[in-house]
C-alpha cells in the first residue's frame, strides 16, 4: 500500500485526490495538510511511503531541501501547474523524485505515484529530453563571484581591486567564463549569471546552459547594474 502525505492549499484539489486514491487500488491519502509545518509533522505521523507537494509560494528550494532532509528517505513529488526546466533541474538536485502537472490524465497520475514509490524518476518525457539535453556547466567559487560583479556592472579594473588581483587575471576569468557558458560579451554574461545561476548542495555553483540556448536581446536591469554593461572584455 502507498500511503500519501499531501501539502495543497486549495481543498477541492486535496478532495479529488482523495476520492480518486480511494477508488484506486494501492493507494491511500493519509492525510492532507494545508502547511509546511503541518507536513512535517504528518510524514513519520502517518508512516508516509510517499510525499506530494503543491507548488506555492512557500514551497521554496531550501523548503524542500529541509522537508527532503526531515522526511528521511520518503520520496517527494511536487505538484505544479508549470515549471522551468532550470527550477527542476535543481529541485531534483535537492532530493525531490517526481514531477508532475495538475494537468495530467488520472492514469498518469498514478503511474507517476508508482513509479517513484518504486524508487524510480516521475517526470513526463518532454521534461525527461530538456534536462538530459542541458548542458551542466559548473563554476568555482572565485568564478561565480566575478560573473556577480560582471552582472553588478563593474569593470575589469574594479573587479580586480575589490578580489585583490590583477586585471589581467579579471581577463582570464572573463574569456574562460565566456568560453564555459557560451557568453559572446559581458552583457551575454551578466544575463546568464542573473537568469540561470544557482548554488548547489557542494557548494560548488551549477549553472544550466541549453546548448541552443538563443541569445538574449539586451536590456537594461533596473536595481541591481549600476550602470549600463559594455560589451566588451575590457
Amino acid at each position: 500500500m502507498t500511503t500519501i502525505v499531501l501539502y495543497s492549499i486549495q481543498p477541492m484539489l486535496s478532495a479529488g485526490l482523495e476520492v480518486t486514491l480511494a477508488a484506486s487500488e494501492g493507494f491511500r491519502l493519509a492525510a492532507a495538510c494545508t502547511d509546511l509545518s503541518q507536513l512535517v509533522e504528518e510524514i513519520p505521523r502517518r508512516a508516509a511511503t510517499l510525499v506530494l507537494i503543491e507548488l506555492t509560494p512557500d514551497v521554496t528550494l531550501q523548503a524542500l531541501k529541509e522537508i527532503q532532509a526531515i522526511s528521511r528517505g520518503v520520496p517527494i513529488i511536487l505538484w505544479i501547474d508549470h515549471v522551468s526546466t532550470e527550477f527542476a533541474s535543481q529541485v531534483i538536485a535537492a532530493g525531490v523524485r517526481g514531477i508532475l502537472r495538475k494537468t495530467l490524465s488520472l492514469e498518469q497520475h498514478l503511474d507517476c505515484f508508482r513509479k517513484v514509490a518504486q524508487g524510480e524518476l516521475g517526470l513526463e518525457k518532454g521534461l525527461s529530453d530538456e534536462l538530459l539535453s542541458t548542458q551542466r556547466v559548473s563554476l568555482t567559487p572565485r568564478e561565480r563571484q566575478v560573473m556577480g560583479l560582471v552582472a553588478q556592472g563593474l569593470r575589469n579594473k574594479e573587479i580586480a581591486y575589490s578580489i585583490g588581483v590583477t586585471e589581467g587575471t579579471i581577463k582570464v576569468y572573463l574569456s574562460r567564463l565566456f568560453q564555459k557558458v557560451g557568453a559572446n560579451d559581458r552583457l551575454d554574461l551578466a544575463l546568464f549569471a542573473l537568469r540561470n545561476m544557482a548554488a548547489s548542495g557542494t557548494g560548488e555553483t551549477v549553472a544550466h546552459r541549453a546548448p541552443d540556448q538563443p541569445k538574449p536581446k539586451p536590456l537594461f536591469i533596473t536595481g541591481f547594474v549600476s550602470r549600463p554593461i559594455e560589451r566588451r572584455l575590457q
